[in-house]
């Protein structure tokens, strides 16, 4: 954690992956990020994963830090609540992040008229204002039909685990709400950016070339685990541990051949190709003869003398591993890797949580905090960021238009 953003507030009011992920990566910078949920917990507060007592680790692992609200949104003076924190004076303060719908009590133009220089970024499924969320996004692409064994009937999808939409979408929330901060401070004026996951998904692919590949004519085949357009794939030692091994660059691919041994064979097949496997493509369209190569060596070793060899010549390869080996085995990637620390929960759980992924040059990253308990900042943020006393604030309890934490 940083304290680059230091003074700077935000305020969420999001469910899923994406609104959450936007305002997580404000507070990882140092930014004030106030999130508030309907005193019944909202739509995350029970969603999976969740632990054996039913308590959401998703809802923890994606408000670390944040400070917790809770208010009666189905009551006039809750909402007025809410639109009162988003819109609370301050040269600092008034950047909301959203995927409520465009229409109703958060709108832009209802919430304009309490603060005239607000910005909002706003998630949505698609531009026009259709009901999405990840995984249909990722059926409209077209992707589940390229995922998965090359042998799977065509018209067969294969759904991806990772929300990967949603992770973009939040990330470029987040970048732009920045923006429109900087713009702000240049100009006075705020305002709203729109943020469709349909628009990330198929702006994406428009910078990665498949939308001008489809247009070509091509249509991007099943390849099971094989790398698209370069030499890549998963191998299988002796006893049966499978390990990815990759060669995009020329400077990889000479440093396969030479390791295995296999420029012999290699040149052969170019011969008698008439090509050159200098070039990616080539490795990628005659892949099987060259996986045949590697297999038949990597299937003579075992897996612990097939590690050794791999860190011996500097290929790059990984092993496939479990999330849980992933999590405990002292490869960086978790275990070992100052991103993360041990942290408590409110769950009751201790477990590795992460920080800041990106290192700053001079500055220390800090401890990453932990998830608050549902309404666990109710008091402070109705005392100190909306001024109320607190008289007015046990009313608020005695009619239940707002909630705090149970006391552990």
């Amino acid at each position: 954690m940083y304290d680059i953003l230091e003074g700077l507030r935000v305020v969420e009011g999001s469910s899923f992956v994406a609104g959450p992920v936007c305002g997580q990566h404000f507070l990882e910078l140092g930014a004030e990020v106030i999130r508030f949920d309907d005193i019944s917990g909202g739509l995350d507060s029970k969603r999976w994963p969740i632990d054996a007592t039913g308590t959401s680790l998703f809802w923890e692992g994606l408000n670390k830090g944040k400070k917790s609200i809770a208010l009666d949104l189905a009551s006039p003076q809750g909402r007025e609540l809410s639109i009162a924190l988003i819109t609370a004076p301050g040269k600092n303060a008034g950047l909301f992040t959203t995927n409520f719908p465009v229409d109703g009590f958060l709108s832009y133009e209802n919430l304009v008229q309490h603060r005239s220089d607000l910005v909002v970024a706003r998630i949505m499924g698609w531009a026009d204002g259709r009901n999405a969320v990840d995984y249909t996004i990722n059926a409209a692409t077209g992707l589940p039909l390229m995922t998965g064994p090359a042998e799977m009937p065509a018209n067969h999808p294969v759904n991806h685990v990772l929300p990967a939409w949603d992770l973009i979408t939040g990330t470029y929330a987040a970048f732009s709400l920045v923006a429109a901060e900087r713009r702000r401070r240049k100009t006075g004026i705020g305002g709203e950016i729109r943020v469709p996951l349909a628009d990330i998904a198929a702006t994406t692919m428009g910078h990665l070339g498949w939308i001008a590949e489809a247009t070509l004519g091509a249509e991007r085949p099943r390849d099971g685990n094989d790398l698209y357009g370069a030499f890549g794939r998963d191998f299988e030692t002796v006893d049966g541990k499978r390990m990815i091994i990759v060669a995009i660059t020329k400077r990889q691919w000479t440093s396969l051949v030479s390791a295995f041994n296999i420029s012999a064979d290699v040149a052969k097949i170019e011969e008698e190709l008439g090509i050159s496997f200098d070039h990616e493509g080539q490795r990628y369209l005659h892949r099987d003869r060259l996986f045949s190569l590697v297999q038949d060596k990597i299937g003579r070793m075992s897996y612990a003398k097939a590690v050794d060899f791999m860190d011996e010549t500097g290929l790059c390869w990984e092993t496939y591993r479990s999330l849980h080996d992933a999590i405990t085995m002292e490869t960086g990637l978790v275990a070992c890797n100052p991103v993360f620390s041990q942290q408590s929960h409110p769950s009751g759980h201790r477990y590795p949580t992460s920080g800041a992924p990106g290192s700053f040059s001079g500055l220390t990253r800090g401890t990453p905090p932990p998830a608050p308990r549902l309404g666990e900042h109710t008091e402070l943020i109705l005392a100190d960021t909306l001024g109320l006393s607190s008289g007015e604030i046990a009313r608020l309890h005695d009619r239940g238009i707002v909630a705090s934490a149970t006391p552990q």
